[in-house]
């Protein structure tokens, strides 16, 4: 799907209804082809499953990223604390030992954030596309309907 995808469809339908001919005698009532109109429609319905489905799977994608990077901070976490059991009697190893896993804790927190955030940025472009190709559409169903109903009025 292009990124235009929604957007350039309603366009598509925009110009399909700003280029049919008027009815005779009729400026407000406009000759469409129903059936292209009807395909668009289609195409604006078939692409908005996609774009859902996508930012959906991006954000399990980053989710499970987050989860494996905990996992393994966690294990190397239990792995740092088990060999400094071992050698308590050391005090220089058990805080070197100690000092790792807080790095390694830490730059874990950092990709969790990190990741979290790209997660939640590319899910708000995403809705934000579709928030913006559902505004398009309105306003172009509005601008139908204020011209259907201002023809019903010269009746």
């Amino acid at each position: 799907m292009d990124e235009t995808g929604v957007l350039g469809l309603i366009e598509e339908l925009s110009i399909l209804l700003e280029d049919s001919k008027p009815v005779f005698g009729k400026n407000n009532l406009r000759q469409v082809d129903i059936t292209a109109a009807f395909e668009i429609m289609d195409e604006i319905r078939d692409t908005f499953p996609g774009e859902f489905a996508q930012a959906r799977q991006i954000v399990r994608e980053r989710q499970s990223l987050l989860d494996d990077a905990e996992a393994e901070s966690s294990r190397l976490i239990e792995d740092a604390r088990s060999q400094a059991i071992t050698i308590a009697s050391e005090q220089e190893i058990v805080r070197i030992a100690q000092q790792q896993a807080d790095t390694i804790m830490a730059d874990a927190r950092e990709l969790e954030r990190q990741t979290r955030a790209g997660a939640e940025d590319y899910a708000d472009e995403v809705f934000g596309h579709v928030e913006q190709s559902l505004d398009t559409l309105i306003t172009s169903v509005r601008r139908c309907r204020d011209r259907l109903n201002n023809q019903g009025i010269g009746r």
